[in-house]
């Protein structure tokens, strides 16, 4: 009987999942879409902070802007998979942008929680820019 060494991929032999890139764009907006959702829900536990929020008058203009703000990842996740695929890479390149924009603008004001949820939305959206730019028109290669 021979000895085998037991490694992690003799247990769990995986194959690597391929994915189009159409769906990895609806997947990374996805993923911002929930860490955009789950900061704000996060920030409830802070008492402090929740007491910020209740104070704030916000007028109809700002919470428009808001929910348009909003909007981009959210229409992100449908566009990223029917547009063609010249459209799709710029309108991805432009929503990540103005959404990156968007998170930055927090940081002036924003907690060590507040810097690691926008650290990692930061991450998706420059993944979500170099994605955007790479894409290809499959029916189109040789």
């Amino acid at each position: 009987m021979r000895n085998r060494i037991l490694t992690f991929q003799n247990l769990l032999p995986m194959k690597t999942p391929t994915i189009s890139q159409t769906s990895l764009l609806s997947t990374l907006w996805v993923f911002v879409l929930f860490n955009m959702i789950f900061r704000d829900l996060h920030q409830f536990l802070n008492p402090v902070a929740f007491q910020e929020m209740r104070s704030y008058h916000f007028s109809e203009t700002q919470v428009l802007l808001f929910g348009f703000m909003l909007e981009i990842p959210v229409s992100m996740v449908l566009l990223s998979q029917v547009l063609p695929m010249k459209v799709n890479k710029w309108v991805n390149l432009f929503a990540s942008l103005f959404t990156l924009l968007g998170a930055l603008s927090t940081l002036p004001t924003a907690d060590m929680d507040d810097v690691f949820f926008t650290l990692i939305n930061l991450t998706a959206l420059i993944a979500i820019g170099f994605t955007a730019w790479k894409l290809t028109d499959s029916r189109n290669t040789d």
